[in-house]
């Protein structure tokens, strides 16, 4: 999927606003590494500096690292897939914010994660979980049928007790993990619902001509407005899984 970071960090700045939460769980300890795995254009990766002195950014958007880059020159951003990190035993914590839903092998990410973090290291992530934008979701692909095109979701979103089966399957120990809802304003009223089905279903769109695409979006408005229109804005049906955990 090819982002948009200027639509991104205009649009969709809920996205870091709501990963400001798992700050909190990051330890006081200035001297430790961390690595910011998914960081997008580095809004939290830089406010990660106030928690260590070595921070380093990853994203497998070229788009998202280039503009990170420009805004940010004090910390190191790299292209990398996250099922290929480019680290062994480098990282006292990988924090990770809105990115594991996009990654269809868990299996993998977590032996990844596992191998580039230290003995002892943290794992502090947050994602999209079972039933995540499942209103839109259901909505998109009953639009998308009508249209002849056929939707499949490219969305990983798990339940705690599967991802915590695949951690500790994979050598962390699990300090917690849990799933809870979250809807989500989405910002420039009317247009709300547009621009984030713009953002995140580009890749579908991609195979779409323009007037499909118009249409497509009109149907899902129609659909979930009694249930996302609060009148002056849409409310995204968020729901995130959030989990803590530590390399033995």
């Amino acid at each position: 999927m090819k982002w948009d970071s200027n639509l991104y960090d205009e649009k969709h700045n809920f996205v870091a606003e709501y990963g400001k939460g798992l700050l909190e769980y990051i330890p006081d300890k200035l001297n430790q590494h961390i690595l910011d795995l998914g960081c997008g254009t580095g809004t939290l990766t830089s406010q990660l500096c106030a928690y260590s002195d070595f921070v380093t950014g990853v994203d497998s958007s070229v788009d998202m690292i280039e503009k990170a880059k420009l805004r940010y020159d004090n910390i190191n951003f790299y292209v990398c897939d996250a099922l290929n990190l480019p680290f062994e035993s480098e990282f006292d914590v990988v924090f990770s914010n809105a990115v594991f839903h996009w990654i269809s092998d868990h299996k993998s990410l977590a032996q990844n994660i596992f191998k580039v973090l230290k003995s002892k290291g943290m794992l502090i992530c947050e994602f999209g979980a079972d039933g995540n934008i499942s209103t839109i979701d259901k909505a998109f692909k009953a639009s998308c049928t009508e249209y002849g095109y056929e939707y499949k979701s490219k969305f990983n979103f798990p339940t705690s007790e599967h991802f915590s089966d695949v951690l500790k399957n994979n050598g962390f120990i699990v300090e917690n993990v849990f799933s809870f809802d979250r809807p989500t304003p989405l910002s420039d009223g009317e247009n709300g619902l547009s621009n984030w089905m713009r953002q995140f279903y580009a890749s579908e769109f991609a195979e779409l001509p323009k007037n499909a695409q118009n249409e497509i979006i009109a149907n899902v408005e129609n659909m979930t407005k009694n249930k996302l229109w609060n009148g002056t804005q849409w409310i995204a049906d968020y729901r995130r899984l959030r989990a803590i955990a530590r390399k033995i």
